[in-house]
């Protein structure tokens, strides 16, 4: 008879996901729906096989150091900048992440952040519920067209390419800038055009990010990358908070240097910039980018599969410290 792991949950997972642990492991979870202190990690990490967490969650040499026969950090994210992979790794301690499955789902929330922010209806709503809203008028919210513009979009792995199709259906340009080129075929195939940087941002009537987050994307987009996007541009960050300087970007979004932003993430989450919470040019949703049933459930699938596999002493299918089994 195979003896189930015992496993610890920051913090509950689509219903699916929590009958699946139940069935093959020995669960203890977070009963509550908010983020645990390192201290309580550390204090239900102490005696479990595998640890499932968000990227909520600091996992940091404290949290490692408490348990020495940890099997497993499964990330319930695509992105793993929560955890502390070389403490990780030379604990040799497998970290896994659950990529592939938030592509889609990512881009249409990029996408919506896109539209809302530049048929300004986030404002529009606001305007109509305090019901000060008096009847159509011609120069009332006026936004910016979205068939026909320039997209440009600052990394172009799979959620870039995913805005790519979605832009075409807009009849949208598509200039970009990512680390390392396409090839001239893969460009011609996806109809786009390559460009540096400060290019892409200077011929963009929306600029969205697809950027992982690590020390060279740290703050890519500031105060001077903002300044050579058009006045009438929007911005769209769907990535990493980080990636973009906050503070910058508030003054940016007060003095017209461009006219709106769509913002998922934050740099400093849950808080936000005081004035992005005043400010109408702004649309903010709570880190909505994989918030689906269906997405949602897949990540913990994966998640799971993950754990389940490590405990076992196997290989896990999406470790991202493979060098532990070599």
């Amino acid at each position: 008879m195979t003896v189930k792991p015992r496993i610890f949950l920051t913090r509950q997972l689509p219903s699916a996901c929590m009958q699946a642990l139940s069935d093959h492991t020995h669960l203890t979870m977070n009963p509550d729906d908010r983020c645990l202190t390192k201290q309580e990690i550390i204090d239900a990490v102490r005696d479990v096989d595998g640890l499932l967490c968000l990227l909520t969650d600091t996992i940091d040499v404290d949290v490692l150091d408490a348990n020495p026969n940890l099997k497993v950090v499964a990330n319930y994210a695509v992105g793993f900048n929560n955890v502390d992979v070389p403490a990780a790794t030379e604990r040799k301690i497998p970290v896994t992440n659950t990529p592939g499955v938030l592509t889609e789902t990512t881009a249409d929330m990029a996408f919506a952040l896109l539209m809302a922010a530049g048929r300004r209806v986030a404002e529009g709503d606001r305007f109509v519920r305090t019901k000060a809203w008096g009847g159509w008028g011609p120069l009332q919210f006026l936004g910016a067209d979205i068939t026909g513009a320039t997209l440009g979009l600052i990394g172009l792995g799979r959620i870039g390419k995913a805005m790519v199709r979605r832009a075409k259906g807009f009849d949208m340009n598509v200039v970009y800038w990512n680390r390392t080129r396409l090839s001239q075929e893969e460009e011609q195939q996806l109809g786009v055009t390559y460009g540096s940087m400060n290019e892409v941002l200077g011929q963009s009537d929306f600029v969205s990010l697809h950027v992982s987050l690590s020390e060279q994307t740290w703050h890519l987009i500031g105060s001077e990358q903002l300044k050579r996007m058009k006045p009438t541009a929007s911005i769209i960050n769907t990535a990493r908070g980080p990636v973009i300087d906050e503070k910058a970007l508030v003054h940016a979004l007060q003095t017209g240097a461009i006219t709106s932003a769509g913002l998922d993430v934050f740099e400093n989450e849950p808080q936000l910039e005081p004035e992005l919470y005043l400010l109408d040019n702004v649309v903010v949703a709570p880190h909505l980018g994989s918030a689906t049933i269906g997405t949602r459930t897949k990540m913990g699938d994966i998640a799971i599969e993950n754990c389940l596999a490590a405990c076992r002493g196997d290989r896990p299918p999406n470790i991202v410290n493979p060098e532990i089994f070599a």
